[in-house]
């Protein structure tokens, strides 16, 4: 990755607070469900989009980006490749600042669009991991055991 790469994400990661997850799953085994906690419990503002829940994470749940009343962030995509072109389309509509495709999804036509509307884009990246390598926090487990030490374990 690119200095100019890892700048953008730190700036995104930095300035942009409210993320709205479209495709969050209510599971908690799920990647989206996963994620969207740790970004949660890391400050920001989750508004998960899926229209088969009334709430996730504790938050009321859209159907539509459109349905959102307060102001968008980041649209992170937990989406099928194919369908993230109208996702860009809303997320243009709504004033979102940021286009993110989780890894895995990569949309080039969506992503010159927002780009085009002046738009961040973010693609096959995953933001909890993005967050963690930027930030502090990543173990290699992928969990922050918020336990440091330079300890050996004692050998009998």
């Amino acid at each position: 990755m690119a200095a100019d790469e890892i700048s953008t994400l730190r700036r995104i990661l930095r300035d942009y607070r409210t993320i709205a997850v479209v495709g969050l799953s209510a599971e908690w085994h799920r990647p989206s469900y996963f994620a969207a906690k740790y970004m949660q419990g890391k400050g920001y503002r989750i508004a998960p989009v899926n229209p088969r829940y009334d709430e996730i994470l504790g938050e009321r749940c859209y159907k539509r980006l459109e349905d959102i009343p307060f102001k968008v962030d980041i649209v992170d995509v937990f989406r099928r490749t194919d369908d993230v072109e109208p996702i860009a389309d809303s997320a243009i509509a709504i004033g979102a600042k940021c286009l993110w495709q989780q890894i895995g999804v990569k949309n080039g036509p969506a992503d010159a669009k927002v780009r085009a509307a002046g738009m961040d884009s973010v693609m096959d990246r995953c933001v909890k991991i993005e967050h963690a390598r930027l930030f502090g926090g990543l173990h290699w487990a992928g969990v922050n055991t918020q336990v440091i030490s330079a300890k050996r374990p004692a050998h009998g």
